[in-house]
């Protein structure tokens, strides 16, 4: 099939995710290995985003293939109530890879889910009913997750459930809770007590977080502010709640991004990473109290394809690869690297706002003016980014570009000379946003 024909047959018959139909310009993919992706006609594209910041050990490779095509020959599925090898072992594995006390694990098709259950795990468990979150955040785009959500999505899919409480960040977008960490920690900290006491500390289970804040602007957290919000929440009796969908699972250059903040989280979910998008597959991790409170009461989750013996065994095989392919390592020396190239693009363009990056986690944002106003407003567009974005797609690079900024995600397979090829594109296609620039 020609890249015409597969894109005119997907538009026709499927629906595609966050766009009206006739709006889509979907890229056709034939096949992918590496960092690389290709069309049918062999255009080839370094997918600078992991595609959605989830292929992790890069594409194709024949260990996950070959793990996949064993299981498939033994068992392809069976129903959540049976135990398999496969199963035991990637819950041991992961009892194993988890800090703390995090050993027991329910296994789910993605990252919503994964917090659809977090949701009810932290209600059941507590007898509480109010759930707290973060506006800069994106948990997922089931019914519950949009109301968990804080992002200009969850706009469209209100009204929802009730109980589901948003606080600001300790940076959002514009306000700002001080210049330095310490400040932003101290003042955020002391903003979220208040709001608890408004709420009503007896009625909160959970306060969700993203690690690292992902989509919405690649944000770690302030110096200190991860500590002291679990001890916050613990003064109160409320659950954290670390969504490691994005950020989990070497992105950041450690396997769980809290392990760089000194926590362990009472809940823990993941996805993406976890099988490297080789299949379907997330999972709640909790602790071993709760874990214990469910030994002897109902948990009331389930879900058809609960354990899927296929999935497990991609996310096996995908973290054997990462522990024996030093993939977290490489995330963490890459990253000097990666911080590098942003550091020359700043020096080069004057659209250039600020760069971060974690591990292989990185954000660009970009600005219109010397005031420092961002390109595209929160939720907002610009033409500018919109021919930069076509920019990156006629030169070969995928990533994300969206509002006033574009991700910088690459499989963690990538190599320093891949990085730096990446980073050149985007070096020539920030011309078009310096000519943007209003002076």
């Amino acid at each position: 099939m020609d890249s015409q024909e597969m894109i005119e047959l997907c538009k026709q018959h499927t629906m595609y995710t966050w766009s009206a139909g006739d709006q889509v310009d979907p890229i056709p993919v034939e096949r992918a290995e590496g960092v690389y992706f290709y069309t049918p006609e062999g255009k080839r594209f370094l997918d600078f985003n992991s595609q959605l910041m989830s292929v992790n050990i890069g594409h194709g490779h024949p260990r996950v293939i070959e793990a996949m095509h064993r299981q498939l020959q033994q068992v392809a599925y069976v129903y959540p109530g049976t135990a398999t090898a496969v199963r035991a072992r990637v819950a041991r594995t992961l009892a194993e890879l988890v800090p703390g006390d995090i050993n027991t694990f329910f296994f789910t098709l993605g990252g919503a889910d994964a917090n659809e259950n977090a949701i009810k795990a932290a209600r059941a468990y507590t007898g509480r009913f109010k759930i707290l979150s973060r506006y800069r955040s994106y948990h997922g785009a089931t019914n519950a997750c949009m109301q968990l959500t804080g992002d200009p999505r969850r706009l469209a899919n209100e009204p929802g459930a009730p109980g589901f409480i948003k606080v600001m960040d300790p940076r959002p977008y514009d306000f700002a809770f001080g210049e330095s960490d310490e400040e932003q920690t101290a003042r955020n900290l002391q903003y979220l007590e208040e709001v608890i006491m408004y709420e009503g500390p007896e009625t909160i289970a959970a306060m969700f977080v993203e690690t690292v804040t992902g989509t919405n602007g690649v944000q770690p957290p302030p110096k200190g502010y991860l500590k002291g919000l679990k001890a916050l929440l613990e003064k109160y009796g409320i659950l954290l709640v670390c969504d490691e969908v994005m950020c989990g699972f070497g992105r950041t250059g450690k396997m769980f991004a809290f392990e760089h903040y000194g926590v362990v989280p009472d809940i823990v979910t993941m996805a993406k990473g976890l099988t490297s998008s080789y299949a379907p597959l997330g999972a709640m991790g909790v602790s071993d109290a709760i874990a214990e409170h469910f030994k002897s009461n109902m948990f009331w989750g389930g879900l058809t394809y609960n354990s899927h013996c296929l999935a497990l065994s991609a996310a096996e095989a995908s973290i054997a690869v990462m522990r024996d392919e030093k993939l977290v390592e490489n995330a963490a020396r890459l990253e000097s690297v990666m911080r590098e190239e942003m550091a020359h693009l700043k020096e080069r363009h004057r659209s250039f706002k600020e760069g971060r990056a974690l591990g292989l986690f990185g954000m660009v944002d970009l600005q219109k003016n010397s005031d420092g106003e961002r390109m595209a407003p929160y939720n907002g567009s610009h033409p500018a980014m919109v021919k930069l974005g076509k920019f990156f797609r006629d030169n070969g690079l995928f990533t994300f570009v969206r509002w006033g900024s574009f991700m910088c995600n690459p499989p963690l397979c990538i190599s320093e000379e891949q990085l730096r090829e990446g980073f050149a594109i985007i070096d020539r296609g920030l011309e078009i946003t310096d000519a943007a620039f209003e002076g």
